[in-house]
């Protein structure tokens, strides 16, 4: 598929799986970031050429990595990120409140900011929370793909109705800390617990619209409209089997026969779905570059968000609709917390 690109706007993304990779493939080493075609999708060329401007990089940790170990291995991740920037200074910069992304994008660095994927890895501990705060992480995702002790899973057995009373804890207190609830991954009944819960804007880092492809990891129409109304924003993942029906069927089939294409328009028909529910304001990018093996035609690297900014663009997307869609919408919901997260740096106290 041929694409036009346009000029590099600037993207502050949701989602971008790396600080993993470096772990299972890299040994945690931040060398040769330089080079091209250093992991599946991400490194600094390919990061420039696709005007990332920020990014939240994701410090996930396997479900199958339980307990005391799930927190180091989170803390290994984060302390990844912060090498990374400390090696690259003339590219990266640790970001974890709205003015520190503005600064860094005007003095032309990508703004590194933190989200840890999966309430599993706070072991059960608002303590642990608060530390991962503390480190500079700004989202929680409730779940990963099993469900937790205490919050449901999209594709896990559903142990918990939703959310349990601990469950409403840590939204309480993430919202007390500045740390944003991140729905992605998470079942429609906790969705909705979450969004009962919250007194503060939520996000959905990584998703796509279950409206358009109804796939289990994707979010239903009544949730994006609720987002929407918390002053929150949808993040469109990129990953292909959760962009097309075709896709999805063919992995859950056993991957026989040729593979069914995916390009950058399913990925726009996402997002102006999500557009179309939510608003102007309620839309943004979560690529989940190096968490899925191979991305769509267009989009194959982190280089590639011109090309979708190009198909939005031919189908009547303004510039100023672009600028909000790749970044000034996060900015705005991060920065709805930046006053929580400054006064608990600030008195660094616990709950209660």
């Amino acid at each position: 598929m041929s694409t036009n690109r346009l000029p590099p706007i600037p993207v502050i993304d949701g989602h971008n799986d790396f600080p993993w990779t470096a772990r299972t493939a890299r040994g945690y080493s931040v060398e040769g970031m330089e080079e091209d075609k250093l992991s599946l999708h991400t490194d600094i060329p390919a990061l420039r050429n696709g005007g990332v401007a920020g990014q939240f990089w994701s410090v996930w940790v396997h479900s199958a990595i339980e307990g005391a170990d799930s927190v180091q291995a989170t803390l290994e991740q984060i302390d990844f990120v912060h090498r990374m920037a400390a090696r690259y200074p003339e590219t990266f910069r640790l970001a974890s409140t709205a003015d520190d992304v503005r600064r860094s994008m005007k003095d032309g660095l990508i703004a590194s900011l933190i989200g840890v994927e999966g309430g599993g890895q706070i072991n059960g501990s608002l303590a642990v929370l608060r530390s991962y705060a503390r480190l500079g992480a700004r989202y929680l995702t409730l779940t990963w793909t099993s469900s937790s002790s205490w919050a449901d899973s999209a594709t896990g057995d559903p142990v918990n109705n939703g959310l349990t009373g601990f469950g409403r804890e840590v939204i309480a207190e993430m919202n007390r800390i500045g740390m944003l609830v991140d729905l992605a991954h998470t079942s429609v009944k906790t969705m909705h617990d979450a969004l009962d819960v919250s007194t503060r804007p939520v996000i959905n880092s990584h998703a796509g619209a279950y409206a358009v492809n109804p796939h289990p990891r994707n979010v239903p129409d009544d949730v994006i409209r609720r987002v929407a109304e918390t002053g929150g924003v949808h993040m469109v993942t990129f990953v292909p089997s959760f962009m097309s029906a075709e896709r999805s069927a063919w992995s859950i089939g056993g991957k026989e026969g040729p593979m069914p294409p995916v390009d950058v328009r399913a990925v726009a028909d996402h997002v102006d779905h999500v557009r179309s529910v939510a608003g102007i304001d309620g839309v943004g990018l979560g690529g989940d570059f190096d968490g899925s093996d191979v991305m769509p035609e267009g989009l194959d690297t982190v280089a590639g968000y011109p090309n979708l900014f190009a198909e939005l663009s031919r189908r009547g997307w303004h510039n100023d609709d672009l600028n909000k869609l790749a970044s000034e919408n996060i900015l705005r919901v991060l920065e709805s917390a930046d006053e929580d997260y400054r006064s608990f740096l600030q008195t660094g106290s616990g709950a209660g």
